[in-house]
């Protein structure tokens, strides 16, 4: 044996010793060794009743088990959230991208461990299809290109997860429904925040009636926008401005969160006079929606001001508040209500878990089981509709009426 290999066994026969119970150690107790059941590695708890209970074990599958994905598009949020996302995926990894630049592609494909074979320009798109481990695509590219590349995609037999707005006019986002549908391949749109754990805890808590009926909800989604030129200010590329960006998200919020559909909606939207980034698109909107119910949302979206992305809910017996609701991480919950003779505040502590990583896996899963997702593509089209009433509403200063969607919006509910 070499003098290098010396430290290893060492470690080896250390480790074996311990598994063992070895010499001068007492073996493991099952409460800290664990067990496998199931090819699954479990643990009984360790923590007394008084305490919480500690979550389970991760349980990835082997890589060669997950679904691969070309992730379409290396811009901001693909390099900055998606991809590292996959590092805490269990059902899904990358194995390709496609990029309008060779150079970064390169750089990025190197980070990830993913071979120059696998890196295509847009031209090259339909060459995934030569990639056996190519099962799916993450399209995170300017909204104008959704409807192309989701069309591609279902034209070459990949299941596609686009990126929020689903497109830029209904038009578009039934033409992608349809391309899918004819396909036969799952269309998912990437409404992270219906999958974050804090988003799920509240909608459960609504739904348990714990506080009463659900009254008003506010919200807003805020941020100060830089210098142009931007594709997010040219409304070819974008469809609009602070709407289909981030004020979708306090819409689709009050969807979900009500579990109903609005039947009237209102709009105001706002442009600073002589200010070039402007000239195309809304620098701010302000909506109120009316739900079958009588719950009323109202909420407020801008390029313009300082960073605000909050919910707060209104019940008979209590509310609910979100701070950095729409945020990529820092979600809280807390609930403020009657205790007693005094009123209270409590935060309910929800372990945080990557929005991305949930969305990705969850999108895997209905790939693997063959399961309409919970965000399909009708959840983006009813969403694009529900905008283009509110630009209607603010062109012509006042309310529209509503229809409902032909059938329901939603798949099951993520695990």
């Amino acid at each position: 044996m070499a003098d290098h290999d010396l430290p290893r066994r060492g470690l080896v026969l250390a480790a074996a010793a311990l598994g063992a119970g070895g010499a001068g150690y007492p073996p493991p107790s099952p409460i800290d060794s664990g067990r496998v059941e199931n090819g699954r590695v479990q643990f009984p708890d360790w923590r007394a009743p008084a305490d919480p209970p500690g979550g389970a074990a991760p349980q990835p599958r082997p890589p060669g088990e997950r679904i691969g994905f070309a992730v379409v598009g290396l811009g901001r949020i693909s390099l900055e959230e998606v991809l590292p996302a996959f590092a805490e995926c269990k059902e899904a990894r990358p194995v390709a991208l496609v990029s309008g630049s060779p150079e970064k592609a390169q750089v990025v494909a190197a980070q990830h461990g993913i071979p120059d074979t696998a890196v295509h320009g847009y031209g090259e798109f339909e060459r995934l299809r030569e990639n056996p481990a190519v099962q799916a695509v993450y399209i995170a590219l300017p909204n104008a290109m959704h409807r192309e590349f989701t069309e591609r995609a279902a034209a070459i037999g990949l299941h596609v997860l686009c990126e929020k707005p689903m497109a830029n006019s209904l038009a578009d986002c039934q033409a992608m429904t349809a391309a899918c549908e004819r396909a036969g391949v799952r269309l998912m749109i990437a409404y992270r925040s219906q999958y974050q754990p804090h988003h799920r805890a509240t909608i459960a808590l609504i739904r348990s009636g714990e506080l009463g009926r659900l009254r008003f909800i506010e919200a807003a989604n805020t941020q100060a926008n830089g210098p142009g030129p931007q594709w997010r200010y040219n409304r070819q590329m974008a469809g609009g401005g602070a709407l289909p960006d981030i004020g979708l998200y306090c819409l689709n919020a009050a969807r979900y969160l009500t579990g109903e559909e609005p039947v009237e909606a209102f709009a105001t939207t706002y442009s600073p006079a002589g200010d070039a980034r402007f000239a195309e698109v809304e620098e701010s909107i302000a909506f109120q929606l009316r739900f079958p119910s009588g719950v009323i949302a109202n909420a407020l979206s801008s390029y313009g001001t300082y960073e605000n992305r909050s919910l707060r809910l209104h019940f008979e017996r209590g509310s609910i508040e979100m701070p950095h609701a729409f945020a990529y991480q820092g979600q809280r919950l807390v609930v403020q209500r009657r205790v007693g003779e005094v009123g209270a505040e409590e935060e309910r502590i929800i372990k945080p878990k990557n929005q991305f990583a949930q969305e990705i896996d969850h999108f895997a899963t209905c790939v693997r089981d063959g399961r309409r997702p919970h965000t399909p593509g009708e959840e983006g089209v009813q969403d694009q509709a529900l905008m283009e009433a509110l630009y209607r509403s603010a062109k012509e200063g006042k309310p529209m009426r509503l229809e409902p969607p032909p059938g329901p919006t939603r798949g099951s509910d993520p695990a």
